[in-house]
């Protein structure tokens, strides 16, 4: 069965914007879900034999930085971030048909062969909110089994990897068990998912870059889900990531509550319409494959994420000491050195060091020399942009 959801539904998730400022968004979404794939409810059928399906997903890191949610999973700004590939979650579904229709879900999930009670309610929580797209999860059981390529207490965030994986798998069952989807569809639809679960796993779908969140100058964006960067220059599909692990283990503040955080804070105004301008300054470079003013506007943004937390009340510190050390030492690698390096910083202390493939053995020898004796262990990890997610 296929039926729209009502645009009351859609408006929920929108939550409550300025009229002045943000009715054009609304109505942008609500007429996307008339014409689009991914806000059709789909009721599949589970084959008797049940349904196995696997997918690999990567973690992303974002260039413009989105902080701060409205509704349901709905970005206050527009962001965009590099697919990388080698830091990802490997994913198999295996679903079975229930002779009951539950309250609750029947969800079993495992990381590493370890079955994982605590992980659950997350994944719960995700299928009670993309319940009304997908009504067959009442009408099932589902066992997850997952692995990642990073280690599970490095401060990678595994959500974005994580979600977007599981919700390939769903929407490949959903394709396979009667509703007809192209690939771009397919994609959509599991990047919407995503979002639901988590939202930066929106933007992992996609190969090279993504932009997720309405933005004028990307003409098929969206606050519902992520779409591919159309236009990126070639040096941007082989740019470098090693992300430096500073300090392992889980973050001192959870992105929940760091979103919160914007609500009523005394920049939040000035930092969102800097996005929306460096949204388009970006798309600029990326087609032109300026590599210098692409990292000077990922530094920017690296620092504005961490100033907005300084900022906000109550007020945090994120990075560490050895944080702001690799900082220096990258500023004095490009102006003494001449390596074209730049680094951007997830809402935690580590460092993600950006380069062109061109430089790759140059700016590794400096990371292994300099760089590494700050990072926790020694251990740094490293990564490049890559192809998004597929069927394993």
């Amino acid at each position: 069965m296929l039926n729209f959801i009502c645009r009351e539904k859609i408006i929920k998730q929108l939550g409550s914007y300025n009229k002045n400022v943000d009715c054009r968004r609304e109505e942008i979404c609500v007429s996307l879900a008339v014409k689009n794939m991914y806000m059709k409810q789909v009721d599949i059928k589970i084959p008797a034999e049940g349904y196995n399906t696997a997918y690999q997903s990567p973690s992303n890191i974002a260039i413009v930085k989105y902080w701060g949610k409205k509704g349901e999973q709905i970005p206050a700004n527009a962001s965009l971030s590099l697919t990388l590939s080698e830091c990802r979650t490997e994913t198999r579904m295996v679903v079975k048909p229930s002779h009951s229709i539950n309250d609750d879900y029947d969800v079993t999930v495992y990381l590493d062969g370890e079955k994982k009670d605590d992980f659950v309610p997350k994944i719960k929580q995700f299928f009670a909110r993309i319940a009304p797209y997908a009504p067959y999860l009442t009408k099932c059981s589902v066992e997850i089994y997952t692995h990642n390529t990073f280690p599970h207490s490095s401060g990678i965030a595994s959500s974005a990897s994580g979600m977007s994986a599981l919700s390939m798998c769903l929407v490949d069952m959903e394709k396979n068990c009667g509703e007809d989807m192209n690939d771009t569809e397919m994609k959509n639809r599991a990047s919407f998912y995503a979002r639901l679960g988590s939202g930066s796993a929106s933007r992992s779908i996609y190969p090279v870059a993504a932009v997720w969140g309405q933005h004028d100058d990307y003409n098929t964006s969206s606050d519902l889900y992520a779409v591919a960067v159309e236009d990126v220059h070639p040096v941007f599909h082989t740019f470098h990531d090693t992300v430096l692990l500073i300090e392992k283990g889980q973050k001192s503040v959870s992105s929940t509550v760091g979103h919160s955080l914007m609500k009523g804070h005394p920049y939040s105004v000035a930092r969102y319409e800097q996005a929306v301008t460096n949204m388009s300054k970006l798309k600029y470079i990326m087609s032109r494959g300026d590599v210098e003013a692409f990292g000077t506007l990922a530094e920017s943004e690296a620092l504005t994420l961490h100033a907005m937390m300084m900022t906000a009340s109550p007020y945090y510190i994120l990075f560490a000491p050895r944080t702001i050390e690799a900082i220096q030492l990258i500023w004095e690698a490009r102006k003494n050195q001449g390596l074209p390096v730049y680094f951007t910083l997830d809402a935690g202390a580590n460092v993600h060091v950006l380069y062109p493939d061109s430089h790759a053995g140059s700016v590794q020898s400096f990371i292994k020399e300099k760089l590494s004796p700050l990072c926790q262990g020694g251990t740094y990890i490293n990564d490049m942009v890559g192809s998004g997610s597929s069927e394993i």
